[in-house]
């Protein structure tokens, strides 16, 4: 049996499924460190409160939580992770306390695995980006392989010195069997909620999810969206800028904030929507795009969101426009809410390419 050590900063919940799949997994000891304590995680600043997900999110897998701010917890996180004895160490992030001197440390006696979703979307000015390589080349240094979220992070690793036989592509994912389940509560419970909030059952229903700070640029999304003839946009999530934007949206009656809503009520919101919006300035890759798209939902994205390389690949799921151009979003939105359904193939051929099995073989396949 291979021992994999995985390194995180704390209970994300993205991440559990696949650790319990791990878990699950005979030919698989693994164990997960985190290199932060509860405490130092539970109170968001972007979404303004405290966040505790209703879903289990710690249970089904080994772990243990250190804090690695501090010297004797990251003297502590070193010493548990050499008792384990790990065949591999796979590292979530490297600019986080603890992370790149647990790279340094381990290096060139465990292999080092490295698993994010940067990319290069955002230009910089020539000196910054001459830094950044530098930085990037030293840090890769310390890294055998990398499993590429997607075309636009694999890119980004190659950039910063890594070959492509240290990449093992894994595309993100997400839970998908929790996200496609068609259920009659879930069913009912979405027209419960149009009904609550004043949209008629046959109206288009365009969403957003996640923090409500300037680089989502929802702003300009409600602009859009009160621009399509009849669309309804819910906007779930909270934030530093949720007080302008509904000062902004009190003008249109066809924009409804639902504030933050938990893991467990999202696929009832994802099969409320017909289509998510995801129009970032700035996103490594848009894991709210994935549960969307599982749920059966079309897409809107940005060119700056980390994704769209890679999940639009087929045309029925969604589109893309340009971050700065959101004079052009309104159009593009009633093109697309014109749009045949998505068919039940396409639902399966996107479960097929962006599932959690793809990074556990990948797994797998590096261990052996």
């Amino acid at each position: 049996m291979k021992r994999l050590a995985i390194l995180s900063t704390h209970p994300i919940q993205y991440n559990a499924p696949l650790f319990r799949m791990l878990h699950e997994d005979d030919s698989i000891e693994a164990h997960v460190f985190f290199s932060k304590t509860w405490d130092q995680v539970k109170f968001d600043p972007d979404f303004q409160r405290e966040v505790v997900w209703d879903i289990p999110i710690t249970e089904g897998y080994l772990h243990s939580t250190h804090d690695a701010s501090k010297k004797a917890g990251k003297q502590d996180l070193e010493r548990t992770i050499s008792n384990f004895g790990p065949d591999a160490l796979l590292v979530y992030g490297w600019n986080f306390p603890g992370h790149m001197a647990m790279m340094r440390k381990f290096h060139g006696s465990v292999p080092i695995w490295f698993r994010g979703d940067s990319h290069l979307l955002n230009p910089l000015p020539f000196w910054k980006k001459t830094l950044r390589r530098l930085t990037l080349h030293w840090v890769y240094q310390h890294v055998d392989i990398a499993f590429p979220v997607g075309k636009a992070n694999a890119e980004y690793y190659l950039w910063s010195g890594l070959s492509k036989n240290q990449l093992i592509s894994a595309p993100h994912a997400v839970d998908n069997n929790f996200w496609e389940r068609i259920e009659h509560e879930r069913s009912e419970k979405a027209r419960t909620w149009r009904k609550e909030l004043g949209i008629p059952q046959d109206a288009a229903i365009i969403g957003f999810a996640g923090k409500l700070e300037p680089l989502k640029q929802v702003g300009h999304l409600i602009q859009a969206a009160m621009s399509t003839a009849e669309a309804h946009l819910v906007i779930a999530g909270s934030g530093p800028l949720e007080k302008p934007l509904k000062e902004q949206a009190r003008e249109f009656d066809r924009t409804h904030f639902v504030g933050f809503v938990n893991q467990s009520d999202m696929p009832t919101f994802y099969q409320m929507v017909d289509i998510l919006a995801l129009v970032s300035y700035s996103e490594t890759w848009g894991l709210c795009i994935n549960e969307a798209l599982a749920s059966g939902a079309r897409c809107f994205l940005s060119d700056r969101v980390g994704c769209h390389l890679d999940v639009l690949s087929v045309a029925e799921r969604g589109t893309t426009v340009g971050w700065d151009r959101p004079e052009e979003w309104a159009a593009a939105l009633e093109k697309l809410l014109n749009a045949p359904p998505r068919t039940g193939a396409d639902r399966e051929a996107f479960s097929s390419a962006f599932n959690l099995r793809g990074f556990h073989e990948a797994i797998k396949k590096a261990l052996a």
